[in-house]
């Protein structure tokens, strides 16, 4: 085969060397081949001269689609065959426009992380695998017969019978709702009930946890379902007020503000998993059956996980550390980093078992149709957004009672979010100090810092404009440094009382 003289050879000349090995077909062949080489070329010095003048932005149309079909054609091609030498040509531009890096700012977000995710569930699994081994080979199995189901249990029937007479109240509310619309009290009177019925309705389960050694997982189920009932009652009484002054305010009151009290209104939102009252709600045609029960048996499993790492994990981290502010600086940040783990696996199973399962469950029975009862609050960038998403009926309940009552009043934006921040944090104190028998504030200091917390993130988030310093930080406060500080705080004060009362 006759040899070429040099690359840049013209149609005329190449014509000439093949031809004394080639047939005529061969160079008709080559030319089309010649003509793309030769348009790339020129393509690509365009794209030089172009950078080199400034102008670097983008790259003419015209070379681009000449890159694509000379680059369709190179697919095509056989390797093999000698014509390579026409269309893989070292002159052919290898860049064509201005990329970023896949991990860039500006090209991070637009990329997909699949491998990467991938990698942090190896990761996760590999590292929370060796803790298992270590947990095993030091402590054993820790879980015993009783977990599920002792003795001590019986000791909690007080409870119990308290948990049964709790829709007393409820009762009792709609009872004083009647009077008044038979016109038989004031509504003077009727706000006074309401205020004696809902007070009532916490201190009533308040003693009789104080007054029994009960078990602490016992009265805290006692004290949220206490809870659960006060804000029911609050938002039952307030909404009734609120229809009586659109009824009154109208001459003949219209048929879709008329004051109505219906005790099946009522039952029925005492059951719902809402806690904002209304006369009727959106409903769902059906009952999945077959969904319910996979959902029931998806609660048992969670609810297992979740007891599972409080005995065998977080138990024996919190009885073998100190006192966190009594104990050495460093040692207390190695105890709260060690617990920090395990405290998150139990807090997104919480939040899973409840606000996903157990409520999605309550809410198929009774065809509840609004089934937004939490937001991606772990996408939150900032403090405030993951308290408006976490918790929906709790967020709805404080902008609805709370929060929009205080604007139309005339009270600051500030100080109407400190005054809700004020009653979550009475209502955490009250349901872990109580079941506790210790009142050392730490729930409701955690909270009200929440306040400030509040400021600062914002801050921080305006300032860098990102989301992902926002978020790392919320996940910092509340996983890492947060709950597993108060978890000791509460651990170690409790261990003290039952030390000095013994």
């Amino acid at each position: 085969m006759a040899m070429f003289e040099s690359p840049e050879i013209s149609g005329s000349s190449t014509a000439t060397v093949i031809g004394t090995s080639r047939s005529e077909s061969d160079l008709n062949h080559f030319a089309p081949r010649r003509r793309a080489v030769n348009n790339a070329v020129d393509a690509g010095t365009r794209v030089v001269e172009r950078n080199n003048s400034g102008n670097g932005k983008t790259v003419d149309a015209r070379d681009r689609m000449e890159s694509a079909n000379f680059s369709r054609e190179n697919v095509n091609e056989n390797p093999t065959n000698s014509d390579t030498r026409f269309t893989y040509r070292p002159s052919v531009p290898a860049h064509w426009r201005i990329k970023e890096s896949p991990l860039s700012s500006d090209n991070i977000f637009q990329q997909s992380h699949a491998g990467l995710f991938n990698l942090c569930v190896v990761v996760l699994v590999a590292v929370n695998s060796r803790l298992i081994i270590e947990n095993l080979m030091k402590y054993g199995w820790l879980i015993r017969s009783g977990f599920w189901f002792s003795s001590r249990s019986l000791r909690d029937w007080p409870l119990f019978m308290c948990c049964l007479s709790l829709p007393i109240f409820p009762i009792a509310a709609f009872v004083v709702e009647k009077l008044l619309q038979q016109n038989q009290i004031s509504e003077r009177t009727l706000i006074l009930l309401h205020i004696l019925i809902s007070t009532l309705a916490v201190l009533y389960p308040v003693v009789v946890i104080l007054r029994c050694d009960s078990a602490f997982l016992s009265g805290i189920a006692l004290m949220l379902f206490a809870c659960i009932v006060w804000l029911k009652l609050v938002s039952y009484a307030h909404t009734n007020s609120d229809m009586r002054s659109v009824a009154k305010s109208t001459e003949k009151g219209s048929e879709g503000c008329m004051y109505n009290v219906s005790f099946r209104s009522l039952a029925y939102f005492m059951a719902a998993p809402t806690l904002c009252y209304q006369t009727s709600y959106p409903r769902t045609a059906s009952i999945r059956k077959n969904w319910v029960v996979r959902q029931f048996i998806k609660l048992i499993i969670f609810t297992g996980l979740m007891g599972f790492i409080i005995e065998q994990y977080i138990n024996p981290i919190v009885q073998n550390s100190q006192h966190p502010l009594k104990a050495n600086f460093l040692y207390a940040i190695e105890r709260i980093l060690k617990l920090s783990v395990p405290n998150t696996y139990v807090w997104l199973c919480m939040f899973y078992s409840f606000f996903h399962l157990w409520l999605n469950i309550l809410a198929e029975l009774l065809r509840f149709g609004d089934r937004e009862f939490y937001k991606d609050w772990w996408n939150a960038k900032t403090v405030e957004e993951y308290w408006r998403m976490w918790n929906m009926p709790v967020h709805k309940w404080m902008v609805r009672h709370i929060y929009l009552p205080c604007l139309r009043n005339g009270i600051p934006k500030g100080v109407a979010v400190l005054i809700a921040f004020l009653v979550s944090a009475i209502f955490h104190e009250l349901c872990i100090a109580v079941p506790c028998h210790l009142f050392k504030l730490w729930a409701f200091f955690g909270i009200m810092f929440q306040a400030p917390l509040v400021l600062i993130t914002s801050y921080l988030q305006n300032k860098f404009q990102s989301s992902m310093v926002g978020n790392m930080i919320f996940w910092f406060i509340f996983c890492i440094l947060g709950q597993p500080t108060c978890v000791l705080l509460y651990y170690h004060d409790l261990m003290n009382r039952k030390g000095s009362a013994a």
